[in-house]
């Protein structure tokens, strides 16, 4: 998970809002397995993580892979 929170991280950190780095904080308490598990759609992502930023994430997440 480091890598893909890294690279967004070092894309996207300068233009988070509190709120979005106080939820990218929130991700961290998320057991690594599950959220890996979440960004690549092996599992579907609770309502309650199932934000924008997330989708963003994703999206960071997919252009890495290809």
């Amino acid at each position: 998970m480091d890598l893909v929170l890294g690279r967004f991280a070092d894309a996207q950190l300068p233009m988070l809002s509190d709120a979005e780095l106080d939820e990218l904080e929130r991700w961290l308490d998320v057991p690594d397995q599950q959220f890996f598990a979440w960004v690549n759609g092996m599992e579907p992502v609770p309502p309650n993580y199932d934000t924008a930023l997330f989708r963003r994430l994703r999206g960071v997440h997919s252009e890495n892979k290809t």
